[in-house]
């Protein structure tokens, strides 16, 4: 079975008020968006954190930010992040999926015994 992608992308950074390159001037201008990307393979799941910036110098295709969709923010983080790294974000969810699954490395602890104190006489 394939892994699934879960893209998190509600929390982003706004200019109160901005004015593009064309002298557009809009307000709540989402400029910076905070991800987090989970991938799962139906048992074992990973997380990724980060942040991407938005493209702000055109604002002629504005959407107020009363009127964007959670799926308008995954699909304007990816296309501002290029097919290349949401490809190498999604293969990195995968390797530790597998490494969580199959484990290559195992921390454990040493045992220290325990000392018992002769009573007092």
């Amino acid at each position: 079975m394939a892994n699934t992608y879960s893209w998190n992308c509600q929390t982003v950074d706004t200019y109160p008020s901005h004015t593009d390159d064309n002298s557009v001037t809009e307000s709540d201008v989402v400029y910076n968006v905070h991800y987090r990307v989970t991938g799962t393979d139906g048992t074992n799941s990973a997380t990724v954190i980060g942040t991407q910036t938005i493209e702000t110098s055109d604002l002629s295709t504005f959407t107020a930010f009363a009127d964007i969709t959670h799926d308008d923010m995954i699909a304007w983080t990816k296309a501002a992040m290029g097919e290349e790294r949401v490809s190498e974000i999604e293969a990195s969810l995968d390797s530790q999926i597998v490494e969580l699954a199959t484990p290559t490395s195992v921390t454990k602890t040493i045992a220290v015994p325990v000392v018992e104190e002769e009573p007092a006489e």
